[in-house]
């Protein structure tokens, strides 16, 4: 992360609060004030803040939330005690961030949870409380990804319908947000040939493209994300390929969504 924002092309970053590394990236954060840094929301696959005894039937003995989007979204949408303990734990993430002392630039959520209407309205109003100011909305453009060479699938148009969802959401809470997203189609291969292909086809507006860089790999990685490339897309953000595509191409890097 430092590496990436010193010396290549990183703006912006988000913070899971109950990860493993969570406190030292927080110290390597507040080295860096011009790093915008938001909240990664997880309430899919991943620790919960709140100790099990507070999230029966959401969580396992360890605490983590299970990887069955549909089943939990069944829950968070049916069950009213689910949603009471997803807002609670909605709440303890965002008092976590609020704790690190860092200013909170924007709000996402683990495998884009937020797109459930449920858990993206629970987001915005106790967000609201703690200074939320901007949310990530995830749509990638089919017509963006088709010009460079990727052939957009069902699932790809499907989360595109459901971000609508979100930004209506979102603009009814006055809150900001991005005009499009990369990054989800290429999810852990951002490499910099993919970015050296999207850059000249960005659309007018606010673009996020997101990856999930690291300058090594470790089991705990390779066991979270076995199949992803985070060396590679450590190298593209450093790439003076990239970066020179960008300024080729009149893109200015914001940093982050208060700078948009």
């Amino acid at each position: 992360m430092e590496r990436a924002h010193r010396e290549g092309i990183l703006t912006a970053a988000s913070l899971m609060v109950a990860g493993l590394a969570a406190e030292d990236a927080v110290r390597r954060a507040r080295r860096l004030p011009s790093l915008a840094v938001g909240l990664h929301l997880v309430l899919v696959q991943g620790p919960a803040v709140l100790p099990p005894a507070c999230l029966p039937g959401l969580v396992d003995a360890s605490g983590r939330f299970p990887s069955d989007q549909f089943r939990l979204g069944l829950a968070y949408f049916f069950k009213p005690a689910a949603r009471r303990q997803l807002a609670d734990e909605i709440r303890a993430q965002f008092e976590a961030f609020a704790a690190t002392g860092l200013r909170l630039d924007h709000v996402n959520a683990h495998k884009h949870m937020h797109l459930h209407p449920t858990v993206g309205r629970l987001v915005i109003a106790i967000g609201r409380e703690f200074g939320l100011r901007a949310v990530r909305v995830p749509a990638e453009p089919p017509s963006v990804l088709s010009r460079c060479g990727k052939r957009p699938g069902t699932a790809a148009r499907a989360l595109l319908g459901w971000s609508r969802l979100l930004r209506n959401q979102v603009r009814r809470a006055g809150l900001a947000s991005n005009d499009q997203c990369f990054g989800i189609a290429w999810t852990g291969h951002m490499s910099a040939e993919r970015l050296l292909r999207l850059i000249p086809e960005l659309p007018p507006g606010l673009s996020e493209i997101y990856s999930h860089p690291a300058a090594g790999s470790d089991p705990a990685l390779t066991a979270l994300m076995p199949d992803y490339e985070p060396e590679a897309e450590f190298a593209a953000l450093l790439d003076p390929r990239v970066h020179a595509a960008l300024d080729g191409n009149g893109v200015r890097l914001a940093a982050g969504y208060a700078d948009a």
